[in-house]
């Protein structure tokens, strides 16, 4: 005779949904992260505004500095001198690596906190052709693709971004004044330092591994 298995109450059923649904989540993010890196990769992770000028770093070009400390850019340098530190503290502040968990630090990034996060860390870089109208859904997107491998840099968040953005230096008032929120205030001194893009680049993933271990 075959033994067929006996049904378990509805609450049992109901726990061991809950018990599945974290991994569950688990498995979905992963795998979405793990495609997300072949649609990014932008040609251009920023495009500097000054004044009518706009100048267009390009991906070979933020790399070469990021591997050998040559800067050969104009844009590039000319944020670097921006920027209120030195290139070879960008360098090494770009390069520096944050371990962080791809599913809290999701959850975190989709959460409302997050939203909030998203959109205060996009001031004024935001995808050259829609501003702000996607800015917070690039930015998560990177993010997520570069903390695949548990880790997470301001230089892998500038490659996995899916979009061109800019330094959008085209108002006289924010959102769009060109200065970024650089957190935690307390590491930066002056208003470069505390406003600068590549410094705000710099804090970043620091900034997200702070709060996505609190979640």
């Amino acid at each position: 005779m075959t033994a067929y298995p006996t049904a378990q109450p509805q609450r049992n059923r109901s726990a061991r949904r809950r018990a599945l649904a974290p991994v569950a989540l688990g498995a979905l993010l992963a795998t979405a992260a793990a495609t997300a890196p072949s649609l990014a990769a932008t040609p251009s992770p920023v495009r500097w505004n000054t004044g009518g000028a706009v100048w267009t770093t390009s991906a070979d070009a933020l790399q070469t500095f990021l591997t050998s400390g040559e800067v050969n850019d104009r844009g590039l340098d000319d944020g670097i001198n921006r920027s209120g530190w030195t290139a070879p503290q960008v360098r090494e502040g770009l390069n520096k690596a944050y371990s962080v968990d791809l599913i809290s630090l999701s959850r975190f990034l989709y959460s409302d906190a997050g939203t909030r996060f998203l959109t205060e860390h996009t001031r004024s870089y935001v995808p050259y052709a829609t501003l702000k109208t996607q800015a917070n859904e690039a930015l998560r997107s990177a993010i997520i693709a570069d903390a695949v491998d548990g880790s997470i840099s301001g230089a892998g968040i500038l490659a996995n971004l899916p979009v061109d953005f800019r330094l959008a230096d085209i108002s006289a008032t924010a959102p769009l004044d060109g200065a970024q929120n650089v957190w935690p205030r307390s590491g930066c001194r002056g208003d470069r330092q505390c406003s600068s893009l590549l410094s705000w680049a710099v804090f970043l993933p620091a900034n997200l591994q702070a709060v996505s271990q609190n979640r």
